[in-house]
C-alpha cells in the first residue's frame, strides 16, 4: 500500500510541474563594435526547437546545446539550453523574436527580448567578446582617427584621417557598421583611388596601416563639438596554434569589430576685438577685386563689373559684398561662379559675382571704394582689403538735368489746361420712344438667353462640384506653385525656403500623379514617375532634391547653394511637367 502511495505522489508531481521555457541575454543595452549572448532554457526535453530570425543581429557562434539533470532529496531538476553570440549590424532599438518548442502535443515560446545598440563603445574584457575575437597574443588590429587640429577657430580646416592599423594578421575585407557625423561642420570626403598598405608604428610598435578615408572639415559652430565614430566590421585571418603537414601555420578566419572613438572639437569663436562692420564670414588668406569690362560707354551699352575674391580659406561658405552704384546706373541681379578646390590642405580657388550695369542718362558717375574683410589664421588678426574708386563715362544720351526739365514743363502743361474739354459731345434734342428701341427689345430677348446660360452653368457647377479627384488635383497645382513662390521669398532665409521648397515638390507629385502623402514613398514614387515615361535621370535628381531638402534644412548652406537649389527644383519640374504623359 505504501509504495502505491508513492508512486501516486510521483505522479501528481509530474502532472503538478510546470513547462518553463525562455530567453535570457548576457546584456541588454551594448555597442554596436560589441557582442552578447543569448541563452534559450527550458526545465523540459522539448522538441522542434525554432530559433528566432535575429533580425539585426548577426549569428557569430551557435546554437551550442548544453544538458543537465541531477537528482537532490529524491527530487528531480532537468535543464536544456541553447546559446548563441550574436553580434549587432546596425545602431538602433531592436527585438529577438519569440523562440518556440513542442512538449506533450502544445507548443511553448519565449517572450520577445529588446536589445539597445549604441555607438561603438571601448573594447570590454567579456568572455563573448575574448572568445570570439582574439587572434592570438601577437595579432593586434587598431582603427585611429587622426585629427590635425583639435582647436581650431570657427570656419578653420580641419582634417580627420582614418587609419587601419594591423600586425600579424590579414585583413580580407571591411564593412561600416557605424558612419562618422560631423553634426555642426561643413565638410567634405578627399577621394581616395586605391588603399595602398604602408609601414609604420602604432604605440612604439612596428607594424602595418592603410589609410580608409580622408576627410576635411570647417567647424560652423563655436563650443565642444563631437564627431561621432567611424566602426567597421573587419574581415581578418589570423595564425591558429595548429600547422599543417608541412610545418606551415594554418590561418584562420575571423571577424573583428573596431571603432576609432568619438572624437571632440573644441572650437573657438573669432575674437570680436578688431570685426570689421562688413565682415561677412572669411577665414584665411584672401585677394579681393573689383573689376570693370569697360569705363567708357554710348549710348545703349552696358558694361560687366566684377567683384571677386581669390585665395586659400573657407571660400564657399561666404558672401561678398555688393557694389554701390548712382540711380543713374541701373544694376542688375549678379551671376555667381565658383572656380574652387578641395583637398586636405581645405579650399583654394576663386568666387566671383557678376553685375550687369546699364547706364540711363549721360555724364561721368562714380561707383564707391568696395570693402572685403577676412580673418588672417597666421596672425589671428583681421585684415581689409578697400577696392579703387570707378569712374564711368557715358558719351552720349538724354542728360539727367534736361529729363527732369522735359518731364517737369509736361506736368506744368497738364495741370494748365485739365479743366479744358478737348473734345466736343453734341446731344440731340429729340428723344426716342422706348418701345421699339434697341434697348427694349435687348431686355426682351435677355431672360431667353440668360436662363439656358444659368442652367448649362449650374450642371457644370455640379459636375465640378462632384469631381472631387479633379478638385484635389488642382488644388494640389494651386499649393505647389503657392509654397514655389513663397521658396522664392526665403532665398534669405534658409530653414522656412527648404521647408516650402519641400511641400511644393510633394504637392507637385500629389498633382501628376494622382496620389495620397502616405503613398509617398521613395519606391513608388520613382515606380509611378517612370510608368509615366518621365526620365530615369529627372527622376532620380527630383528624389534626390527631395531628400535634401529635410537635411539642408540643419546643414549650413550659403546663400548661392540655396539659390542653386531653386533653380535646380524650377528646372527638373518643368522637365517632369514636360515628359509626364
Amino acid at each position: 500500500m505504501k509504495r502505491y502511495l508513492i508512486l501516486l505522489l510521483f505522479t501528481f508531481q509530474g502532472l503538478m510541474a510546470q513547462v518553463q521555457f525562455e530567453a535570457r541575454v548576457s546584456k541588454n543595452t551594448l555597442g554596436v563594435n560589441e557582442r552578447f549572448r543569448i541563452d534559450f532554457m527550458m526545465n523540459v526535453d522539448g522538441d522542434n526547437f525554432e530559433q528566432p530570425t535575429f533580425e539585426g543581429f548577426r549569428v557569430v557562434a551557435g546554437p551550442s546545446q548544453q544538458i543537465s539533470q541531477s537528482w537532490v532529496n529524491g527530487r528531480s531538476s532537468f535543464q536544456k539550453i541553447y546559446s548563441y553570440i550574436l553580434q549587432p549590424t546596425q545602431k538602433g532599438n531592436f527585438v529577438v523574436k519569440q523562440a518556440s518548442i513542442e512538449y506533450n502535443g502544445q507548443v511553448y515560446k519565449t517572450a520577445p527580448v529588446k536589445i539597445k545598440v549604441t555607438n561603438a563603445v571601448a573594447p570590454e574584457n567579456d568572455p563573448e567578446n575574448r572568445q570570439q575575437q582574439q587572434g592570438g597574443p601577437e595579432a593586434t588590429i587598431n582603427l585611429v582617427a587622426e585629427i590635425s587640429k583639435t582647436t581650431p577657430y570657427l570656419n578653420e580646416p580641419i582634417t580627420v584621417v582614418y587609419k587601419l592599423y594591423f600586425n600579424n594578421i590579414n585583413v580580407t575585407g571591411f564593412k561600416e557598421l557605424g558612419k562618422p557625423k560631423y553634426n555642426d561642420f561643413w565638410n567634405q570626403n578627399i577621394e581616395i583611388k586605391q588603399l595602398q598598405v604602408e609601414e609604420g608604428s602604432f604605440k612604439g610598435e612596428r607594424c602595418y596601416f592603410v589609410v580608409l578615408k580622408k576627410t576635411i572639415l570647417y567647424p560652423q559652430k563655436s563650443g565642444r563639438l563631437t564627431i561621432e565614430p567611424l566602426s567597421l566590421d573587419i574581415g581578418v585571418q589570423y595564425p591558429s596554434n595548429r600547422r599543417d603537414m608541412f610545418g606551415q601555420m594554418i590561418l584562420t578566419d575571423g571577424n573583428k569589430i573596431v571603432s576609432a572613438g568619438a572624437k571632440t572639437i573644441s572650437v573657438k569663436a573669432l575674437p570680436e576685438t578688431g570685426k570689421p562692420a562688413g565682415f561677412t564670414g572669411a577665414v584665411g588668406k584672401f585677394d579681393f577685386k573689383v573689376t570693370p569690362s569697360k569705363t567708357t560707354l554710348k549710348n545703349g551699352e552696358s558694361l560687366d563689373l566684377i567683384v571677386s575674391a581669390s585665395g586659400t580659406g573657407n571660400t564657399k561658405l561666404f558672401t561678398l559684398p555688393k557694389p554701390v552704384v548712382p540711380n543713374a546706373l541701373e544694376m542688375y541681379d549678379p551671376v555667381h561662379d565658383e572656380k574652387v578646390t578641395t583637398s586636405l590642405a581645405g579650399m583654394s580657388g576663386k568666387i566671383s559675382d557678376k553685375y550687369t550695369i546699364v547706364p540711363q542718362y549721360k555724364g561721368k558717375y562714380a561707383i564707391k571704394p568696395m570693402e572685403f574683410s577676412y580673418f588672417d589664421l597666421n596672425s589671428s588678426t583681421y585684415k581689409k582689403i578697400t577696392s579703387p574708386e570707378i569712374m564711368v563715362d557715358v558719351l552720349d544720351g538724354p542728360v539727367l538735368a534736361e529729363a527732369n526739365q522735359t518731364s517737369k514743363n509736361i506736368s506744368t502743361a497738364v495741370e494748365q489746361f485739365k479743366y479744358t474739354r478737348p473734345k466736343t459731345v453734341l446731344v440731340s434734342m429729340s428723344k426716342n420712344d422706348f418701345y421699339g428701341s434697341k434697348m427694349y427689345y435687348t431686355l426682351f430677348f435677355l431672360p431667353f438667353i440668360i436662363i439656358p446660360i444659368i442652367i448649362i452653368a449650374k450642371k457644370r457647377k455640379e459636375a465640378i462640384d462632384s469631381d472631387i479627384t479633379g478638385k484635389r488635383i488642382k488644388m494640389n497645382n494651386k499649393l505647389a506653385k503657392k509654397y514655389l513662390s513663397e521658396a522664392k521669398k526665403h532665398l534669405n532665409n534658409k530653414e522656412p525656403f527648404y521647408i516650402a521648397l519641400e511641400k511644393a515638390m510633394h504637392n507637385f507629385l500629389k498633382a501628376k500623379l494622382h496620389i495620397e502623402t502616405s503613398e509617398m514613398s521613395k519606391d513608388n514614387i520613382q515606380e509611378l514617375l517612370l510608368s509615366r515615361n518621365a526620365n530615369p535621370e529627372a527622376v532620380q535628381s527630383f528624389i534626390t532634391l527631395t531628400e535634401n531638402c529635410e537635411f539642408a534644412r540643419y546643414a549650413p548652406a550659403s546663400s548661392a547653394s540655396i539659390q542653386q537649389d531653386y533653380e535646380k527644383a524650377i528646372l527638373i519640374i518643368s522637365e517632369l511637367e514636360k515628359q509626364i504623359v
